[in-house]
């Protein structure tokens, strides 16, 4: 498969320099040059297919003519070895569940998947790759679990202190081994800035191999596509429906990104909404057709807390940058912290259902936005317990902690104060070569 800049500046590029350069020369994001349209024959058998078979298929069509079939097979055997429901809340509105992967969070599939491919052309390549990633909470502990002991690759997680759970911060600032954690001054926009600085930095690239675990790297945010394919399966089996609607808590716009992707490639999906907390540029953007990155600003549900998100210009070069098209397929609410608290309580004691503050968040976007002759799915995408403070004032008993997300929080905090500064940055990547 060859892969393009949404730029339109840049070379082509095989999966392997996508998936190792990260970003493109020309700061544009890699897409690839055809959505396969997946066969009628698969469709007819998805109600009866497993989570892997279908990720097998849905991998082949992004990544079959780059690597055997027999690694990517296992590649996706070995991503998705963990369960994914799909759970009814209230008379046709479903949740699917996406934290029940190593870290409790969605981003568990995308990482593992992404680390298992780099590995595999890390061999390939025999070089030593580092690997940057700006975090707001879920996107560090995934990716520094995921890659966790991975050899001839070291990650560096530049996450904003004080902005994150202390359950998030000790998924990735405890593990050491190839984990380094920068703890930066600043917002996850800051962290971003500067891991794309990096990118762009040409001493900086000529003497490491660096590349990017953020929904950024195709081989990150196109395996979360799975999700999609496999919620639609299970809907089939649970209920009968004519049209559906899937609510995406979104933050830097990735997931929400593979869901389209999903469609193109033959997913019965009708439309998406995006669900927005304060931070809500998209849905400006779909309100007005004018793109308006800012500051972001601080959340309860904080792994949505993004003001300039990158996969937007994926969904724009998707769409041809025409605004008509996009706001065909996609709707967007906003809520602030008082409401996704209100949604959190609610939930609970009329459903019994415990919600984290982002599936709180698309679970009120799914309320608001769908139409009497849809059935609705939302993601929740963090287990309720990686916000335990919050949701536990929100429901008034004390959460229920996994054990193995407990154990995070007994190891020591490895971490490193960087200032928002990038020559600071650059001097300790080199520095830690």
């Amino acid at each position: 498969m060859i892969y393009y800049s949404t730029n339109k500046k840049a070379p082509i590029a095989s999966l392997q320099e996508a998936v190792v350069k990260g970003l493109a020369p020309d700061r544009g994001l890699y897409m690839p040059e055809k959505i396969v349209r997946l066969p009628k024959e698969f469709f007819d058998e998805l109600k009866n297919s497993g989570l892997q078979e279908i990720a097998r298929t849905v991998a082949d069509a992004f990544f079959g003519e780059d690597i055997p079939r027999k690694q990517l097979d296992a590649i996706v055997n070995d991503t998705l070895n963990f369960e994914i429901p799909l759970k009814k809340v209230e008379e046709h509105i479903y949740v699917l569940e996406l934290f029940h992967g190593p870290t409790f969070a969605f981003k568990d599939v995308g990482a593992r998947f992404m680390a298992r491919i780099l590995s595999y052309f890390v061999r390939e390549r025999r070089e030593e790759v580092k690997v940057l990633v700006a975090t707001s909470g879920d996107t560090g502990s995934a990716v520094a679990n995921g890659f966790l002991g991975v050899e001839g690759i070291k990650v560096f997680v530049l996450y904003p202190s004080g902005k994150v759970s202390e359950t998030q911060e000790a998924q990735f600032t405890t593990l050491g081994q190839n984990i380094v954690a920068l703890e930066v001054d600043g917002t996850f926009d800051d962290c971003q800035a500067l891991v794309k600085s990096a990118f762009m930095d040409e001493e900086l690239n000529a003497r490491l191999n660096l590349t990017s675990a953020n929904s950024i790297n195709v081989a990150r945010f196109l395996p979360q596509s799975f999700y999609y394919f496999w919620a639609y399966a299970q809907l089939l089996r649970q209920t009968e429906f004519t049209k559906t609607v899937i609510s995406v808590p979104s933050g830097n716009l990735g997931n929400l990104t593979a869901g389209l992707f999903s469609r193109r490639m033959g997913l019965p999906v009708d439309r998406f909404i995006a669900a927005n907390n304060r931070n809500d540029v998209f849905r400006e953007y779909l309100q007005t057709g004018q793109y308006r990155p800012r500051a972001s600003v601080q959340t309860i549900a904080n792994a949505m807390d993004v003001g300039a998100p990158s996969n937007f210009d994926r969904i724009l070069d998707l769409y041809g940058h025409s605004h008509e098209a996009i706001t065909k397929e996609i709707s967007s609410y906003r809520y602030n912290d008082e409401e996704i608290k209100a949604a959190i309580r609610n939930v609970y004691r009329q459903r019994g259902y415990l919600l984290d503050p982002h599936g709180a968040c698309a679970y009120l976007a799914l309320k608001e936005g769908k139409r009497a002759d849809e059935t609705g799915i939302f993601l929740a995408t963090a287990h309720p317990a990686k916000f335990g403070e919050t949701v536990e004032a929100c429901t008034g008993i004390p959460i229920q902690v996994p054990d193995a997300l407990a154990a995070f929080t007994h190891n020591k905090k490895q971490s490193i104060p960087l200032p928002n500064e990038f020559d600071l940055l650059k001097k300790e990547l080199i520095g830690q070569s």
